[in-house]
């Protein structure tokens, strides 16, 4: 079986090796963001038919959580996108967080449990 991260009686990985490993999950977290930004974009402009900056900086401030910045003038299916939405960024937001602190969790917590003895 091939893990992701080592067992915890296999010796840490080398900071480079880490360093990789943190640039590979950023690397995933920005797709997870890009495609992200790029749903909500595209349901506000052919929702609402804002332009594509409008959209823009709607679904990057819902997706940051700071909320729209248009909420006036919406139809009822741009309110009903913006909802779910706000609701799914929440979710994009929990998965991303930990995607990036996986990694940084599981050395630190790899650290405490493996010893020298261990590979003997």
């Amino acid at each position: 079986m091939n893990a992701i991260y080592e067992r915890h009686h296999e010796r840490p990985i080398d900071t480079a090796a880490f360093a990789r490993r943190l640039l590979t999950h950023g690397a995933i977290a920005m797709v997870l963001i890009s495609l992200s930004l790029a749903i909500g974009m595209l349901g506000y402009t052919c929702l609402e038919g804002m332009t594509g900056v409008d959209a823009f900086l709607n679904a990057a401030m819902i997706l940051g959580g700071m909320g729209p910045v248009k909420t006036e003038g919406l139809s009822e299916a741009g309110k009903v996108f913006a909802g779910l939405y706000a609701l799914y960024s929440g979710l994009a937001f929990i998965a991303v967080m930990g995607l990036m602190l996986a990694p940084v969790i599981h050395r630190v917590l790899h650290r405490f449990h493996w010893s020298e003895r261990a590979e003997d």
